[in-house]
C-alpha cells in the first residue's frame, strides 16, 4: 500500500489506499460456477452449497443460461418445413429466447457432415431442417459460387412456446405442434448436430442486409436461458441488440442495466443470459453509474469500447429521468436503449408517464369518475432530441431494419444516443404470447408510436436532422389500410389490446375518452411533422399541385 496525497484547493488529504484486489482467475470461476447450475437445476443449492465470497455477491458467470431447461414449460413447439422456407430470417430475429436458429453452409460441407450419420432415420431427420432457397442456393450459384443450403433448427430447452416465430414467418415454413413421444429428445438430438456444424461463411452474408446477422455463431450473444414471459418484445429488443453491436465489436462492449424487468429475467441467478461484461444497478442512477465506468475506460485507454444503459420506464421516464438527462449534457460517448412498455411491468402494471391517456393499469383504474389514466404519455423521444448533439432513434424490433440501423448509427456517433423502443408486453397490454411484432407494427401504422431517427450529423436545423421515413404515408395523417380502405387510427390499436377493452361498449363504439387520445396522437404526428418538414413539404407540393 501506498499513501497519495490529494489537493483540493487549499485542503490537502493524505490517504492510505487499499491494496489491489487479486485478479479474477476466470476460468477457475466459470468452473466453479458450473456446479453451482447443476447444484441449482438439480435442486440441490440450498442444501449443499458451500458459502462462497463471490457467490454471496451474486456474481454470475457469463452465459449460464444456455444450462438452463424450459423444454417442460410449454406443450408445443415450432416445426420447421424446410420446402417453404425463404431464409428471410424474421424467425430467428425475433425469437425472444434465442431458441430458433439458422445456417448457411456450402452445400457439398452439409452433405459430408451428414454422411457421417450412420442411421439413416436420423440423417434424414436432420436433412430435413436444410433448404434450397433463392436468396442462398439460386443466386449464388447464378454468381458462379457454391450454392448454400439454409437451416432451421430449433433448442426445446429455450423455446417457451410462445409461437412469434409462426406467427411472423409469412412463407408458412412453421407450425406449432405438439409435443408427443421422442419429439423433445429427437429436437435436442438436431439441435447438437446444428451445434457441431461449422460457421456459416461470411460469403453468405451481406453487410448490407442486416437482418442476416444472426447466421453467425458471434453474434449470439444473448444465449437465452432468461427468465422473461413467452414473447417478451424486451428480450427480442435485447437480442437484437447484442447481435448488432457483436457483429462489429465482438464482446467487446458492456452493458449498465437499470434495475426492472430486464434486470429480473437477465439475472435470475445463477442464470445469466449475456456473453458480455453486465452490471445492475438502481432504477435512479444507471445513467450515472455508466458515466462513472465511461470515465473510467477512458482512462484505462478503452475509448473504443462500447457502452450502453438498459432500462424502463421507470428508470428512463420517471425517476431516471434526470440522471438520464445530466448524463446526455455530459457529451459523453455512451448509447442507452430505453425499453418502452407504456407500464411499470414489473412491479405489478402500474402507470408510469410513458402510459397512454386511457389507459388501464393498477394506478388509473377505470371507473365511474376516472377512466383510466387522465395525464398525457411523455414522449420522451422528442425531449431528449432537444438536448444538443445528442442521437436519438424512436424505433421497435419489428421494424428490424430501422433498429439495426439505429444501433449502428447509435454506436458510430461520438457522443451520447438514445434509442427508445417499442416493447410490447403480453400481460399488461392483453395480448397474445405470439404478438409482439404484430402489436409494435400497429402501434406505428395507426401513429400510437411513430418510428423516427434525429441524427445532427444531417444538418443544422431540425428539419434536416429528424427523418420519419419508415412511417407509412408520412405526407398524410393517417395510414390508410389497403386491406380495408379505411384510415388506420389509435382506435384501431386500441381495439386490438386488452388495455383499452373497458373503453368500447357492447357493439364496440370507442368511448368519449378513448376519441380524445386518437386526437392527441394525431397532434402529436402533426408535431412530428412539422418538426421534420413534411407539413412544409405538403404545402409546396400542393400548390405546386
Amino acid at each position: 500500500m501506498k499513501d497519495k496525497k490529494i489537493v483540493m484547493g487549499e485542503l490537502e488529504l493524505e490517504l492510505e489506499l487499499l491494496p489491489e484486489p487479486e485478479p479474477l482467475d476466470i476460468p477457475k470461476f466459470n468452473q466453479d460456477f458450473r456446479s453451482v447450475v447443476e447444484a441449482y437445476n438439480e435442486g440441490s443449492a440450498d442444501l449443499e452449497m458451500p458459502a462462497d465470497e463471490r457467490l454471496a455477491r451474486s456474481h454470475i458467470a457469463p452465459g449460464t443460461g444456455s444450462y438452463r431447461d424450459f423444454s417442460y414449460i410449454a406443450p408445443d413447439i415450432p416445426h420447421y418445413i424446410a420446402s417453404n422456407c425463404t431464409a428471410c430470417m424474421e424467425c430467428v430475429t425475433e425469437c425472444p429466447d434465442t431458441a430458433i436458429l439458422a445456417k448457411v453452409l456450402p452445400e457439398n460441407l452439409v452433405e459430408e457432415e451428414l454422411a457421417k450419420i450412420e442411421d439413416p432415420e436420423t440423417r434424414e431427420r436432420m436433412r430435413a431442417h436444410f433448404a434450397k432457397t433463392k436468396k442462398f442456393y439460386d443466386l449464388p450459384q447464378k454468381k458462379g459460387k457454391e450454392a448454400g443450403l439454409f437451416s432451421i433448427f430449433v433448442d426445446p430447452t429455450k423455446c417457451k412456446g410462445c409461437a412469434e416465430c409462426v406467427a411472423v414467418c409469412d412463407d408458412d415454413a412453421l407450425e406449432m405442434v405438439r409435443k408427443e413421444g421422442e419429439m423433445v429428445p429427437h429436437y435436442k438430438e438436431e439441435f447438437d448436430f446444428f451445434k457441431s456444424l461449422p460457421d456459416t461463411p461470411m460469403e453468405y452474408i451481406n453487410e448490407r442486409t442486416p437482418i442476416d446477422l444472426m447466421l453467425t455463431d458471434k453474434t449470439h450473444l444473448y444465449v437465452g436461458g432468461a427468465g422473461s414471459c413467452a414473447g417478451c418484445g424486451e428480450a427480442t429488443a435485447l437480442r437484437m441488440l447484442a447481435a448488432a453491436n457483436a457483429f462489429a465489436y465482438d464482446d467487446q462492449w458492456g452493458i449498465v442495466a437499470a434495475t426492472g424487468c430486464n434486470t429480473v429475467y437477465s439475472s435470475t441467478y445463477p442464470y445469466n443470459p449475456f456473453l458480455v461484461p453486465w452490471t445492475n444497478s438502481l432504477f435512479e442512477n444507471a445513467a450515472t453509474d455508466a458515466m462513472g465506468i465511461r470515465m473510467r475506460w477512458d482512462q484505462m485507454g478503452w475509448q473504443d469500447k462500447k457502452l450502453w444503459v438498459v432500462g424502463g420506464d421507470g428508470a428512463m421516464f420517471d425517476i431516471g429521468f434526470q440522471a438520464l438527462s445530466r448524463m446526455l449534457a455530459s457529451g459523453m460517448d455512451i448509447n442507452v436503449i430505453i425499453l418502452d412498455t407504456q407500464v411499470y411491468s414489473n412491479t405489478g402494471g402500474q402507470a408510469s408517464t410513458s402510459t397512454y391517456m386511457g389507459q388501464e393499469t393498477k394506478m388509473s383504474a377505470f371507473g365511474k369518475k376516472l377512466k383510466g389514466k387522465t395525464e398525457h404519455r411523455k414522449e420522451i423521444a422528442e425531449i431528449l432530441m432537444m438536448h444538443p448533439d445528442v442521437f436519438v432513434a424512436q424505433t421497435t424490433a419489428a421494424h428490424f431494419n430501422h433498429f439495426y440501423k439505429a444501433v449502428f448509427a447509435a454506436n458510430e456517433y461520438e457522443g451520447p444516443s438514445v434509442l427508445v423502443v417499442y416493447t410490447t408486453c403480453q400481460p399488461e397490454h392483453g395480448v397474445a404470447d405470439d404478438a409482439s411484432a404484430r402489436q409494435a407494427r400497429l402501434a406505428v401504422d395507426s401513429r400510437t408510436f411513430p418510428v423516427f431517427v434525429h441524427d445532427p450529423r444531417k444538418g443544422q436545423r431540425l428539419s434536416e436532422r429528424l427523418d420519419l421515413r419508415m412511417n407509412p404515408a408520412i405526407y398524410d395523417d393517417w395510414y390508410t389500410d389497403p386491406k380495408t380502405g379505411q384510415p388506420l387510427t389509435f382506435i384501431d390499436f386500441a381495439r386490438s389490446e386488452q388495455r383499452f377493452a373497458k373503453h368500447f361498449d357492447k357493439d364496440g363504439n370507442p368511448s368519449e375518452v378513448l376519441l380524445a387520445v386518437q386526437e392527441e396522437r394525431l397532434k402529436n404526428w402533426r408535431r412530428l411533422q412539422e418538426l421534420a418538414g413534411i407539413l412544409d413539404k405538403k404545402k409546396q407540393k400542393a400548390a405546386g399541385d
